[in-house]
C-alpha cells in the first residue's frame, strides 16, 4: 500500500515542485527565470504543501498570506494558488486532502476568508468555494472610442509603479475582495502580469486621481489597469487613450463588472464579454461575522444563521446574529436549532457570495441557495453593505 504523508515544502524541494507547476500549468521557465520564482517564493510570505507519496512529490498547493478589503475594511485573506497534481495520481483525493489541510492553516492563522482562481468551477464548489466576482472585458475599435475632452492636470510617466500605490489603495477599499498590495506584490506581481507603461494623472492642483498601466502591440492597445478616484480622472484618463488613435486599431480592457463606459460612447455597441473570475471561502463562520462590517440602521436586528459546511466541521451549526444599530455584531453558537424565531439555512458557499455581495436576496429567490422566511432574508440583506467584488490581480 502507497505511504502518503503531507508536507510542508521547502527550498530543497524548489526544483520538483517548479517541474509539477510547468508541467500541470503548461508553460517553460528559463535558469534564469527559475532563480527570479525562488527568490519570489522565498520573499513572499506563503506556505508550499505537497502530498508525498512513495517518497515522491504527487501533489501540491500553496496559500499565501494576503489581505482584502471587504466593506471598507481589511481582512486577513489565504490566497489558495499552484493547485497541481502528476497525471498518475489525479483521482486519488489528494487535492482534496490537501485543500481540508489548508483551510486548517488559513484558521489557525487567523485568515477568516480565502479565494482561489479554479481550473472548474464545480470542482472547488465540492469544497465550500463559490464565485464571488466576475471581469467585463471591453473589445473597442478605434472609431468607437469616447469622444476626447478637454481635462485640467497632466500626465507622468512613471519610471516605477511606485507612485501608484497610494491611488490603487484608495480605490481599492471602495471594492470587496480587492487584494491591498505589499510593496513585494509591486515588485514581483505587478512587473510580470501587467508589462507596459505606467501613466500616472494628477489633476490642476497636482493631486495623483488616478492612472493607467497600459501597452501598445500590434496595433492593440491593451489596458492592464485603469485606476481612477473621480469622474473628471476617468473622463482624462479615457481622452489620454484617445490620443493613440493614430497608431492602434483596437482598445481592450477587462473591467470591474459595474463599469459604465457604453454610457459615454457614441455608438455602444461594442464587444463586451462577462466571465466569472475568482472563487471565494469563508474559513472562520464565528470569526468572520464577528469582523463584519454590518451597516448601521435604526434598529437591531437578530436572526438565526444555520450554516452547513462538509469540510470546515468547526463551521456546522446554528448561529444567533445580533446586529447592533450602530453594526457591530455578536454572534452566539448554539448546538440545536432554536425553539423560536427565524432561522435561514445555508450552505458555506452561499453565506460566502452573499456576505462579499455577489448575490442578494433577488437572486437567491430564483435559486436554491438559501432557505429561509423572506421577511428574515430582506432584514439581513438591508445590512449587507452593497459594494461590488472586483479583483484586479491573479494568483
Amino acid at each position: 500500500m502507497d505511504q502518503v504523508r503531507l508536507e510542508l515544502l521547502g527550498e530543497e524541494q524548489f526544483q520538483e515542485s517548479m517541474r509539477l507547476s510547468q508541467f500541470a500549468f503548461q508553460y517553460t521557465r528559463s535558469e534564469q527565470q527559475l532563480e527570479q520564482d525562488r527568490i519570489r517564493i522565498s520573499e513572499e510570505p506563503s506556505e508550499r504543501w505537497g502530498v508525498i507519496v512513495e517518497g515522491q512529490l504527487a501533489a501540491q498547493a500553496t496559500v499565501m498570506s494576503l489581505s482584502t478589503y471587504i466593506g471598507g475594511r481589511l481582512f486577513a485573506m489565504g490566497g489558495v494558488a499552484g493547485v497541481a497534481t502528476w497525471p498518475e495520481h489525479r483521482r486519488q483525493g489528494y487535492v482534496g486532502k490537501l485543500l481540508v489541510h489548508l483551510l486548517q492553516r488559513m484558521r489557525d492563522k487567523g485568515q477568516n476568508v480565502s479565494f482561489l482562481h479554479p481550473f472548474a468551477f464545480g470542482f472547488y464548489r465540492r469544497y465550500g468555494w463559490e464565485t464571488y466576482t466576475e471581469h467585463k472585458t471591453y473589445t473597442i475599435q478605434t472609431a468607437q472610442l469616447p469622444p476626447r475632452k478637454p481635462y485640467s492636470g497632466g500626465f507622468e510617466r512613471q519610471v516605477s509603479y511606485e507612485g501608484l500605490h497610494d491611488v490603487y489603495e484608495k480605490y481599492a477599499s471602495r471594492y470587496n475582495g480587492s487584494l491591498t498590495r505589499s510593496e513585494l506584490w509591486w515588485k514581483h506581481r505587478i512587473p510580470n502580469r501587467k508589462p507596459g507603461q505606467p501613466v500616472l494623472y494628477k489633476d490642476s492642483e497636482g493631486n495623483a486621481q488616478g492612472y493607467l498601466i497600459y501597452e501598445v502591440k500590434e496595433s492593440t492597445l491593451t489596458i492592464h489597469e485603469l485606476v481612477y478616484l473621480t469622474r473628471g480622472a476617468y473622463d482624462a484618463i479615457w481622452s489620454f487613450i484617445g490620443q493613440h488613435d493614430s497608431m492602434i486599431q483596437k482598445v481592450v480592457w477587462t473591467a470591474p463588472i459595474d463599469d459604465r463606459l457604453t454610457d459615454v460612447l457614441p455608438d455602444p455597441r461594442i464587444r463586451q464579454e462577462v466571465m466569472p473570475y475568482f472563487m471565494a471561502r469563508i474559513v472562520e463562520v464565528e470569526a468572520f461575522l464577528k469582523e463584519y462590517p454590518f451597516l448601521a440602521a435604526e434598529q437591531e436586528d437578530r436572526v438565526c444563521l444555520e450554516v452547513a459546511d462538509e469540510h470546515a466541521p468547526w463551521n456546522n451549526g446554528w448561529y444567533q446574529l445580533h446586529i447592533a444599530a450602530d453594526g457591530s455584531a455578536e454572534i452566539a453558537r448554539s448546538s440545536a436549532a432554536p425553539e423560536e424565531g427565524e432561522v435561514v439555512k445555508l450552505g458555506i458557499g452561499a453565506l460566502t457570495s452573499w456576505l462579499l455581495g455577489y448575490r442578494n436576496t433577488n437572486d437567491w429567490g430564483r435559486s436554491n441557495g438559501i432557505e429561509g422566511p423572506s421577511e428574515a432574508l430582506n432584514r439581513l440583506q438591508a445590512r449587507i453593505p452593497a459594494r461590488t467584488p472586483y479583483l484586479p490581480d491573479f494568483f
